[in-house]
């Protein structure tokens, strides 16, 4: 039920501005995420430092379609129920659409009601990293990619066990590698 009241807001909005997008400021990513991902990546520094994914913007507009440049470069979301990703229940690992790295396995996947991908846990905590957004006058938690920076969508503490976390993500920041088993 809470599912579906965030994402009757987030339509609520998206019809009043025609797309959201993020403000914003110093990042403040909660603390334990902090922790974790400074640990994984002091663990493993070298490796860490030669995955990163550093491009200019001329690159990433020649690499990325309009909507993913839009969705995952200017922080902008796509409608509701629009993205390819929405209602899908196809089994594999969601990727990063601008550097490969693995998001999210499908069988973190929930419906939300809210029409966009929803998962209650990344693959792993060390590929997400998260900002403060204060866009529409609301304090929301900002998703992005932690090897290449790419907006993915928000989080939110709504969800099923085992975390009580929605993600929810844009389709256009996704690439599905279907499981063959």
């Amino acid at each position: 039920m809470r599912a579906i009241g965030m994402g009757l807001t987030c339509l609520a909005m998206l019809a009043a501005g025609g797309g959201a997008t993020c403000r914003r400021e110093a990042p403040q990513p909660q603390a334990s995420q902090i922790e974790k991902a400074d640990q994984a990546r002091k663990a493993n520094k070298a490796d860490e430092m030669s995955n990163e994914v550093k491009k200019s913007d001329e690159q990433w507009r020649a690499e990325l379609t309009d909507e993913q440049y839009r969705v995952m470069r200017q922080c902008g979301t796509e409608p509701a129920f629009s993205g390819k990703y929405w209602n899908t229940k196809t089994p594999g690992v969601y990727l990063c659409a601008a550097c490969g790295q693995e998001l999210y396995d499908s069988q973190t996947k929930f419906d939300s009601g809210s029409g966009w991908p929803s998962f209650f846990a990344p693959v792993d905590e060390a590929h997400i990293a998260t900002r403060s957004d204060t866009s529409y006058g609301m304090v929301r938690t900002e998703l992005v990619c932690s090897r290449c920076g790419a907006h993915l969508g928000h989080v939110f503490d709504d969800g099923p066990d085992p975390t009580g976390q929605r993600h929810c993500i844009n389709s256009a920041a996704l690439e599905l590698k279907e499981r063959t088993e």
